[in-house]
């Protein structure tokens, strides 16, 4: 069996300065050779630089192992899974042996093994790597190899410091028998960060963000059944709201921003207080600018429509169906996103709508100057490359997402055609 379909490498800014820039197209590898050497082809992942596509396959011994460039790993495993390349090109995988699991890098296991692992998490610039684990004792977390020598009864999710030297988990921090309503409301949850639990206990914990020092951490929290509020450092934004999305940290400090459905609708609230004074149908994806001194959000400022908003201010174009994550340029000038209307994707930029349509569409990426635009973009079973509205790259079988050169003036193309995966750098004009 071949999965038809592939996994995108992590979406976090490499050092694109690093790269083979020069003008020319290399095929990697030839992908139909290994549909004739192994039975199962599990999800393709790419490196950031194009220079390696990888996928777990299955051994004719039943066996499981990466692939990287139709060479397999020399280790082989019963159970493989989350593959995946980090910001730095080391290749990343779940595996298990006789029942123990661990993570592998590049085709070197971590020492400690767990009943079990998942979550894998991976900060911006590669440095840390984590995830959760259990064990006889509980469960915990594990930090580029280094185990928490602290366990708990329960835990989830996983999030690594921006330095990568710190992880958090949420954590259950006592029994809980079948059915007991009244232990369960008096809140179980909390967050350990590095082993240590929050002071606090909450009914519920989720979502959770650490600031740019990786000194604290802010979580969504469920204070009571009807109740949401944002904890920074265990201390919840008090009284609290009838939900809340997701925080974010303010670049360089320890103010936090978050949305929160208040009365006049959903504002975005910082540490606990009116950003946007304009309450809205709908607020999330906050995102500040790259230059910290801009926010963008997703806003629905009509009933049924949605739209992206800068600083409070919805962009005059509505979207019926959906807009994604807003994307800042590097100058942090610009802003675009991916949107859906009259059930049609397309990248929306500035305000302004692409007249092109796809059947789906991924993120949007802008150069250097963020003069250019440019995304990945699905028609039929065909996947295309579109710069400022225009296609400039042939149908394929697969694509992912263009990079631009560090001066703006070349894209790197990491594409499958007639089963061939291929890396081009194409000029485009500046």
């Amino acid at each position: 069996m071949i999965t038809e379909s592939k996994m995108e490498s992590v979406s976090q800014v490499t050092d694109a300065s690093t790269f083979d820039w020069e003008l020319q197209s290399r095929v990697v590898c030839d992908l139909n050779e290994w549909k004739d050497q192994y039975e199962e082809i599990q999800e393709f992942v790419v490196s950031p630089d194009g220079e390696k596509i990888a996928a777990i396959i299955k051994t004719e011994e039943d066996l499981f192992c990466p692939c990287v460039n139709g060479e397999v790993w020399e280790n082989t495993f019963e159970k493989a899974w989350s593959l995946r390349f980090g910001p730095d090109g080391r290749l990343y995988c779940l595996v298990m042996n006789d029942d123990a699991w661990t993570v592998a890098v590049d085709d070197q296991l971590w020492e400690d093994t767990y009943d079990y692992v998942w979550n894998l998490c991976i900060n911006p610039n590669g440095r840390g790597a984590a995830a959760n684990v259990r064990t006889s004792e509980g469960y915990g977390a594990v930090l580029n190899g280094e185990s928490w020598e602290t366990k708990f009864i329960e835990a989830r999710n996983c999030e690594v410091s921006k330095d990568g030297s710190r992880v958090a988990i949420a954590i259950q921090i006592s029994p809980l028998a079948e059915g007991d309503i009244f232990e369960f409301r008096k809140g179980l949850w909390s967050l350990a960060v590095d082993g240590t639990a929050w002071g606090r206990s909450f009914l519920n914990l989720w979502g959770f963000a650490f600031s740019d020092t990786g000194q604290s951490v802010a979580a969504e929290v469920r204070l009571d059944p009807n109740t949401q509020s944002i904890a920074v450092d265990g201390e919840p934004w008090m009284p609290g709201f009838k939900a809340v999305w997701e925080p974010v940290f303010v670049p360089g400090s320890n103010s936090v921003i978050a949305p929160a459905l208040t009365p006049e609708g959903w504002k975005l609230l910082i540490d606990g207080k009116p950003l946007w004074t304009r309450g809205f149908y709908q607020l999330w994806h906050q995102k500040f600018a790259p230059d910290g001194k801009k926010v963008a959000a997703i806003l629905s400022p009509e009933f049924g429509y949605w739209t992206v908003g800068i600083d409070g201010v919805p962009w005059k174009t509505l979207f019926s169906d959906v807009a994604l994550e807003p994307v800042f340029s590097g100058d942090s000038s610009r802003v675009a996103a991916v949107v859906r209307d009259q059930g049609q994707w397309s990248i929306a930029v500035d305000g302004a709508k692409w007249n092109a349509q796809f059947d789906m569409a991924w993120n949007p990426v802008f150069s250097p100057d963020g003069r250019k635009v440019a995304a990945r973009a699905a028609i039929g079973s065909s996947e295309f490359i579109f710069m400022n509205e225009k296609q400039i790259w042939e149908a394929c079988q697969f694509v992912w997402d263009p990079v631009f050169s560090p001066d703006g003036g070349e894209l790197l193309v990491r594409y499958v055609q007639g089963g061939k995966y291929c890396r081009k750098v194409v000029p485009v004009a500046k």
